[in-house]
């Protein structure tokens, strides 16, 4: 492929990532991205197939969860204490970093829309990794919780929760300041804690 076939292809991406976050899917048209992106509309059917083949061409351009994404963190994923640590903290960075893909996942789960099985195909390996860590963490005895579905839920409101902040803002103190950047670490040390692990101060 010649250099400037990526980039329109890249361009088009960014531009349909961009506006699927800000309208919706269902919102955005074909002549919109490529307006977007200054690309002929005829180039999304060349090197895409059209608006749908576009949707799955963002994760498997920007979602950072791939099995294969899995196999660089082969050690730490070995124990459950550690591999829950990345597991979380990755989960928090990305939607903090990507706030665009973020944003259509939540879109498209909490609309339960005709491309939620695509999403779920993307996002399945990681939460299937959280269970497999749970499950045997409990085993070990690194972890301590009653119910799996519970611990699951816990981990997963932690993870996404903070996207939530600026609806919930108005109830939290003006001088409690919450800087982003800690709250992967955060986000995992309270997981933790709350799944009996005991950890350094």
């Amino acid at each position: 492929m010649e250099l400037n076939d990526t980039d329109v292809k890249t361009r088009i991406l960014l531009s349909a990532k961009r506006l699927f976050a800000k309208q919706g899917y269902e919102g955005t048209s074909v002549r919109q991205i490529c307006e977007e992106a200054n690309a002929n509309i005829a180039l999304v059917s060349y090197h895409f197939g059209g608006k749908e083949k576009v949707f799955e061409a963002i994760f498997e351009q920007f979602y950072p969860g791939s099995e294969e994404a899995f196999n660089q963190y082969e050690d730490e994923l070995k124990n459950p204490v550690e591999g829950l640590t990345l597991i979380v903290r990755e989960i928090v960075v990305f939607t903090i970093n990507d706030k665009e893909l973020s944003d259509i996942i939540q879109q498209e789960l909490t609309l339960q829309s005709p491309r939620m099985e695509t999403v779920q195909a993307f996002l399945s390996p990681v939460w299937f990794k959280v269970k497999e860590l749970l499950e045997r963490g409990k085993e070990e005895g690194a972890f301590h919780f009653d119910s799996l579905t519970a611990a699951f839920l816990t981990v997963m409101g932690v993870t996404l929760s903070h996207k939530r902040f600026r609806s919930v803002n108005v109830w939290l103190e003006d001088n409690d300041r919450f800087i982003p950047d800690s709250y992967p670490d955060q986000a995992a040390r309270f997981v933790l804690q709350g799944l009996g692990v005991k950890l350094n101060s």
